[in-house]
């Protein structure tokens, strides 16, 4: 009997979780070479160790699939890339997204650039993103994951037509349920395991304590809008724009409605809260301007033309008009008003495809 022929060397980035897992199943099925890589990272010593009993799990789905499972040191790659940045970010006072610089430095930069270099065909991950060849326009153009409450294309939008064309997400057309069933049928060890949920292969954590290791916590005052000092905080770094927790407001009012953070002030150590319901919000703004913008199509798109921008993962998606581009930068004006803060990502979708986006810079 003839041996069927390879589709092509694939490098599966296996996390011992569910949606990896079934990633590495599809491909092999599809009839490609599958390798499996854990990612070992870095992880704070003030944390629960992890890597061991994830790599236990991934050694098992390789096993149940007779495959290689290879294991790839990715230590300060992601402590400078993705932890010492986050912590940088905050000390500037602005809010990061780690999980898109873990895609970028991580698993899109070492591991993709280690995985060419050792002579895969393409890579592939478990995340719910589509990667599609429009051939009419000879480019790969990335569309948002079926299952809208998994979606992880907005976290992606660094990628370009380098990663687009070597890259597979082959749970990317599944909803979750689809994906769980499809690990029951595959007889995978990991059928049942937990999503994995919080900071990039770190895991979920309360950002404020992690961040309190590395910048020392300063009592300040919570004001109001007319700027009363009402409650305290532990420090206006921690803060962003718009978010309700981790602030103690102690001089209560008739409204008990939430109060939201609309200003924060690093010099004097304070922020400014105030109920969303009832003000015309001064943090809200029509007009965005980005840095270190990048697009997957390899081109900037058509100015003339109207987007959705969305400015945090599973946010609203407002519609948009480009009003200046230059080499990596981005200015946008939001067909209404919306909250978002200086760090965190703008990323711009034409329907369910995803163009590309920013780190934003002004409010």
């Amino acid at each position: 009997m003839v041996a069927k022929k390879s589709k092509g060397k694939v490098f599966v980035g296996m996390s011992g979780g569910v949606d990896s897992s079934v990633s590495a199943a599809l491909l092999q099925k599809a009839g490609y070479e599958v390798t499996g890589v854990f990612m070992k990272v870095w992880q704070p010593d003030f944390l629960p160790c992890t890597w061991r009993e994830e790599r236990l799990d991934a050694m098992r789905v390789a096993a149940t699939l007779g495959i290689t499972l290879l294991t790839w040191d990715f230590e300060r790659e992601y402590k400078e890339g993705v932890a010492d940045y986050m912590i940088r970010e905050y000390k500037a006072g602005r809010t990061p997204n780690p999980d898109v610089m873990c895609n970028r430095e991580v698993k899109f930069g070492a591991f993709f650039r280690r995985s060419t270099k050792e002579g895969a065909d393409f890579v592939a991950t478990g995340h719910y993103a589509q990667v599609v060849h429009d051939k009419k326009e000879n480019k790969f153009k990335m569309l948002a994951g079926v299952d809208a409450t998994k979606d992880q294309s907005y976290f992606l939008w660094t990628l370009g037509q380098e990663q687009l064309s070597k890259t597979f997400f082959p749970i990317g057309g599944y909803k979750k349920s689809q994906v769980r069933a499809l690990a029951q049928k595959f007889g995978l060890p990991v059928a049942e395991k937990n999503d994995s949920q919080g900071l990039c292969f770190v895991g979920k954590l309360d950002m404020k304590d992690f961040l309190a290791h590395f910048i020392k916590e300063k009592e300040g005052s919570v004001l109001n809008e007319k700027g009363e000092a009402i409650g305290t905080h532990s420090g206006a770094y921690f803060y962003t724009l718009g978010e309700r927790h981790g602030f103690t407001v102690t001089k209560k009012s008739a409204d008990d409605t939430p109060f939201y953070v609309v200003k924060k002030d690093l010099v004097a150590n304070t922020i400014t809260v105030a109920h969303m319901q009832k003000t015309a919000l001064e943090c809200a703004s029509q007009e965005l301007r980005a840095s270190q913008a990048s697009f997957c199509g390899g081109v900037p798109p058509d100015t003339k033309k109207t987007y959705t921008a969305q400015v945090r993962y599973h946010g609203e998606q407002h519609k948009c008009k480009i009003t200046a581009l230059n080499t990596n930068t981005l200015s946008l004006r939001l067909e209404k008003p919306a909250v978002f803060d200086a760090g965190q990502s703008v990323v711009l979708y034409d329907g369910n495809e995803c163009l590309g986006g920013g780190i934003i810079e002004t409010t």
